[in-house]
Parts: structure tokens; C-alpha cells; sequence
């Protein structure tokens, strides 16, 4: 019997370096958490139901990481409620969304009524 492993070449993910700081900035803190509330790697691991190498990476900020997994660190870290604040303020979209509302205008008055029906 002949088989064939047929291996895909590993994505990379290309990312601006802003965002790549911010996204290594956001593993440590991921991982300054677990040390302040003494979890093991291991505990994290096993109560967000991911890999010791899935942590490491999310720890260090790996763009290949799904959003799915930050997320479920967070909430083994009781930290899952922050979520709410990423783009809470949007102040950009809001200031787009405004100058493309039209203009409204009043309605023109009607003649001959005064606003006084006595009869």
C-alpha cells in the first residue's frame, strides 16, 4: 500500500505593526492575569477547553489566533465583561453617519389657519 500526506503550507497572517503591538500588548496582559490570580497554564488550558501551544500563542500575541479564543481567556479570567467596551465609542462612524443624514426641513404653514378654532 502506497499513502499520500498531502501537507497544506501554514497561512501567515499579515498584520500592520500598530496592530501587531497591540496584539502582543494584549497577550501580556492575558498572561499578567492568569500569574496575578495564580492559574497555571494548565488550569487555563483546561477550562477553556484549548492547548498548552493555543495559550502560548495567544500569550504572545499571535495574529493567527481566533478572536474565539481570546475570548474564552478572558472569560476563565473573569475578565469577559471588557468585551463590552471594545468599540463602545464610536466617534468616527457616528461623525460619517451625521453627515449623511439629510437635511430636514418644516413643513410650509397652511393659509388661512391660525392656530384659533373658537367657532
Amino acid at each position: 500500500m502506497l499513502f499520500f500526506i498531502i501537507v497544506m503550507p501554514k497561512k501567515t497572517t499579515h498584520i500592520y505593526p500598530g496592530s501587531k503591538r497591540e496584539l502582543e500588548a494584549l497577550g501580556q496582559r492575558l498572561r499578567e492575569a492568569r500569574l496575578r490570580r495564580r492559574f497555571s497554564v494548565k488550569t487555563v488550558c483546561l477550562r477553556a477547553d484549548i492547548s498548552r501551544p493555543t495559550l502560548y500563542k495567544a500569550e504572545k500575541g499571535d495574529p493567527s489566533v481566533a478572536l474565539g479564543i481570546y475570548v474564552q481567556v478572558l472569560r476563565v479570567l473573569g475578565l469577559v465583561d471588557d468585551l463590552s467596551l471594545v468599540a463602545k465609542e464610536d466617534a468616527v462612524g457616528r461623525r460619517l453617519q451625521d453627515e449623511s443624514l439629510p437635511l430636514r426641513r418644516r413643513a410650509p404653514r397652511r393659509k388661512g389657519t391660525t392656530g384659533n378654532d373658537n367657532g
